[in-house]
Protein backbone atom coordinates (compact mmCIF):
# COMPACT_ATOMS: atom_id res chain seq x y z
CA UNK A 1 0.00 0.00 0.00
CA UNK A 2 1.30 3.67 -0.81
CA UNK A 3 1.30 5.70 1.66
CA UNK A 4 -0.87 9.20 1.72
CA UNK A 5 2.51 11.01 1.46
CA UNK A 6 3.08 9.19 -1.72
CA UNK A 7 -0.03 9.67 -3.28
CA UNK A 8 -0.31 13.43 -3.04
CA UNK A 9 3.39 13.99 -4.60
CA UNK A 10 2.35 11.68 -7.76
CA UNK A 11 -1.42 13.53 -8.25
CA UNK A 12 0.53 16.77 -7.90
CA UNK A 13 2.47 16.92 -10.64
CA UNK A 14 0.45 15.66 -12.94
CA UNK A 15 -1.91 18.43 -12.39
CA UNK A 16 -2.21 21.30 -15.11
CA UNK A 17 -3.92 23.69 -16.44
CA UNK A 18 -4.12 24.48 -19.89
CA UNK A 19 -4.38 28.19 -20.15
CA UNK A 20 -5.64 28.16 -23.50
CA UNK A 21 -9.28 28.33 -23.56
CA UNK A 22 -8.62 31.08 -20.93
CA UNK A 23 -6.69 32.98 -23.47
CA UNK A 24 -9.49 32.15 -26.30
CA UNK A 25 -12.17 33.61 -23.95
CA UNK A 26 -10.57 37.15 -23.18
CA UNK A 27 -9.66 37.87 -26.75
CA UNK A 28 -13.24 36.78 -27.15
CA UNK A 29 -14.92 39.02 -24.99
CA UNK A 30 -12.15 42.05 -25.92
CA UNK A 31 -13.26 41.49 -29.62
CA UNK A 32 -17.35 41.66 -28.53
CA UNK A 33 -16.28 44.81 -26.08
CA UNK A 34 -14.56 46.72 -29.08
CA UNK A 35 -17.41 45.70 -31.67
CA UNK A 36 -19.96 47.13 -29.64
CA UNK A 37 -18.91 50.47 -28.59
CA UNK A 38 -19.88 53.51 -30.46
CA UNK A 39 -18.02 56.01 -31.01
CA UNK A 40 -18.98 59.30 -30.82
CA UNK A 41 -17.18 62.36 -32.83
CA UNK A 42 -17.27 65.47 -30.79
CA UNK A 43 -16.01 69.41 -32.09
CA UNK A 44 -13.72 69.95 -29.22
CA UNK A 45 -15.80 72.18 -26.99
CA UNK A 46 -18.67 72.52 -24.66
CA UNK A 47 -21.15 74.22 -25.88
CA UNK A 48 -24.45 75.60 -24.32
CA UNK A 49 -26.40 74.76 -27.28
CA UNK A 50 -29.86 76.67 -28.38
CA UNK A 51 -33.32 74.79 -27.06
CA UNK A 52 -35.50 74.79 -29.77
CA UNK A 53 -38.97 72.83 -29.89
CA UNK A 54 -38.78 71.16 -33.30
CA UNK A 55 -35.65 69.49 -32.77
CA UNK A 56 -35.19 66.27 -34.79
CA UNK A 57 -32.91 63.78 -33.62
CA UNK A 58 -29.96 62.76 -36.37
CA UNK A 59 -27.81 59.55 -37.81
CA UNK A 60 -24.27 59.57 -36.13
CA UNK A 61 -21.99 59.95 -39.33
CA UNK A 62 -22.10 63.53 -39.52
CA UNK A 63 -19.29 66.20 -40.14
CA UNK A 64 -19.39 68.34 -36.59
CA UNK A 65 -18.56 71.92 -36.78
CA UNK A 66 -17.82 73.58 -33.27
CA UNK A 67 -18.92 77.10 -32.49
CA UNK A 68 -18.06 78.50 -29.31
CA UNK A 69 -19.69 82.06 -28.31
CA UNK A 70 -16.12 84.17 -29.13
CA UNK A 71 -16.75 83.21 -32.43
CA UNK A 72 -13.95 80.35 -32.62
CA UNK A 73 -14.57 77.81 -35.29
CA UNK A 74 -13.45 74.15 -34.11
CA UNK A 75 -12.99 71.07 -36.28
CA UNK A 76 -11.87 67.78 -35.55
CA UNK A 77 -11.52 69.07 -32.11
CA UNK A 78 -9.07 71.56 -33.26
CA UNK A 79 -9.41 75.33 -33.39
CA UNK A 80 -9.24 76.86 -36.96
CA UNK A 81 -9.75 79.77 -39.01
CA UNK A 82 -12.80 80.63 -40.02
CA UNK A 83 -11.55 80.82 -43.45
CA UNK A 84 -10.67 77.30 -43.66
CA UNK A 85 -13.86 75.93 -42.93
CA UNK A 86 -14.42 74.95 -46.50
CA UNK A 87 -10.75 73.09 -46.72
CA UNK A 88 -11.62 71.34 -44.04
CA UNK A 89 -15.72 70.20 -44.78
CA UNK A 90 -14.03 69.27 -48.54
CA UNK A 91 -11.55 66.45 -46.74
CA UNK A 92 -14.04 65.20 -44.21
CA UNK A 93 -16.77 65.03 -47.47
CA UNK A 94 -13.97 63.04 -49.99
CA UNK A 95 -13.21 60.92 -46.65
CA UNK A 96 -16.97 60.41 -46.19
CA UNK A 97 -19.42 61.11 -48.81
CA UNK A 98 -22.93 62.12 -48.52
CA UNK A 99 -22.29 62.50 -45.49
CA UNK A 100 -24.23 66.13 -43.58
CA UNK A 101 -22.68 68.56 -41.68
CA UNK A 102 -23.97 69.73 -38.31
CA UNK A 103 -22.72 73.17 -36.76
CA UNK A 104 -22.69 72.61 -33.02
CA UNK A 105 -22.86 76.59 -32.39
CA UNK A 106 -23.03 78.21 -28.57
CA UNK A 107 -26.23 79.95 -27.96
CA UNK A 108 -24.53 83.21 -27.59
CA UNK A 109 -22.85 82.61 -30.93
CA UNK A 110 -23.22 85.94 -33.31
CA UNK A 111 -25.27 84.99 -36.43
CA UNK A 112 -22.89 86.28 -38.89
CA UNK A 113 -20.26 83.48 -37.81
CA UNK A 114 -22.70 81.01 -38.62
CA UNK A 115 -23.75 82.30 -41.91
CA UNK A 116 -20.09 82.23 -42.63
CA UNK A 117 -19.73 78.82 -41.10
CA UNK A 118 -22.19 77.93 -43.27
CA UNK A 119 -21.34 79.30 -46.46
CA UNK A 120 -17.97 77.87 -46.44
CA UNK A 121 -19.88 74.37 -45.58
CA UNK A 122 -22.19 75.17 -48.98
CA UNK A 123 -19.47 76.64 -51.10
CA UNK A 124 -17.46 72.60 -49.93
CA UNK A 125 -20.23 71.10 -51.40
CA UNK A 126 -22.09 69.78 -48.66
CA UNK A 127 -26.15 69.73 -49.17
CA UNK A 128 -27.56 68.51 -45.80
CA UNK A 129 -26.17 71.32 -43.43
CA UNK A 130 -28.09 71.38 -39.69
CA UNK A 131 -27.63 73.60 -36.35
CA UNK A 132 -27.31 71.21 -33.33
CA UNK A 133 -29.80 72.15 -30.58
CA UNK A 134 -31.32 71.17 -27.03
CA UNK A 135 -34.95 69.33 -27.07
CA UNK A 136 -37.52 71.64 -25.60
CA UNK A 137 -39.08 70.04 -22.44
CA UNK A 138 -42.92 68.94 -23.08
CA UNK A 139 -43.91 70.83 -19.98
CA UNK A 140 -43.60 74.31 -21.57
Amino acid sequence: MRSVRERTRNSAAQVAINMAPLVDMVFLLLIFFIVTTSFVKETGIEVQRPVASTAVLQDQGSILVGIDENGEVYFNKQKIDIRSVRYNIEKGLAEAPGSSVVMVADRQTQAGVLIQVMDGCRLAGATDISIATEMADEDS
